[in-house]
């Protein structure tokens, strides 16, 4: 049979809106085939089992929340500063509230990933080169903060997104601007370098 890449395409996409919704226990072929409206059977013709799904979930899932080069460059075209590292750090939290529903399915295939060595070991892996290239940007960019404050506002980060996408009423999202702009500031310091501590 002939498989279609545009309708492959069509059920990874559905099965990210079905994990972000149903968590990793609700992540079926009849249930990707309801959400991609596409007839019952279709998605078991286009993935060899769930750990495919998942492994096309994955990859599909990092291109979804990328961030778009030219947005990147627009961005980026501001003196480096520590104002330009807090407007990047509330770019990438408007980002996640924006695609609240991409960002809920990689928590779900995290949570997944612990139960499934092979996920976790592809996640980690592709997690890794993205962090690798998150730091190799923000350093070579000329940006101000050194490698450990790049790791220290990634961490951080990700709790504020956790936070963003579980339990929302936690940091409420109007002090949230504020937060971002005094972990940048604390991370880095006042001469652009992370203050001894």
């Amino acid at each position: 049979m002939v498989r279609n890449p545009e309708r492959r395409a069509a059920l990874v996409d559905a099965a990210i809106e079905v994990l972000a919704r149903d968590g990793a226990r609700g992540l079926t072929f009849r249930a990707v085939d309801a959400a991609a409206g596409v007839p019952a059977g279709t998605a078991s013709n286009y993935f060899t089992s769930r750990d495919d799904l998942l492994a096309q979930v994955t990859v599909q899932i990092h291109q979804r929340i990328a961030p778009d080069p030219d947005e990147v460059a627009e961005v980026m075209a501001a003196p480096r500063s520590r104002a330009l590292v807090a407007d990047l750090m509330r770019w990438i939290n408007r980002r996640v509230t924006g695609d609240r529903t991409g960002y809920l399915a990689m928590l779900e295939l995290r949570l997944e990933a612990t139960r499934r060595p092979e996920l976790q070991a592809e996640l980690t892996r592709v997690m890794r080169a993205t962090l690798d290239d998150d730091l190799g940007f923000h350093l070579e960019s000329g940006l101000p903060g050194d490698r450990t404050a790049v790791l220290l506002m990634y961490l951080a980060m990700t709790g504020l997104m956790l936070e963003q996408l579980t339990l929302p009423g936690v940091v409420p999202a109007e002090e949230t601007d504020g937060l971002i702009v005094e972990l940048v500031d604390r991370t880095i310091g006042a001469e652009g370098k992370r203050e001894p501590g």
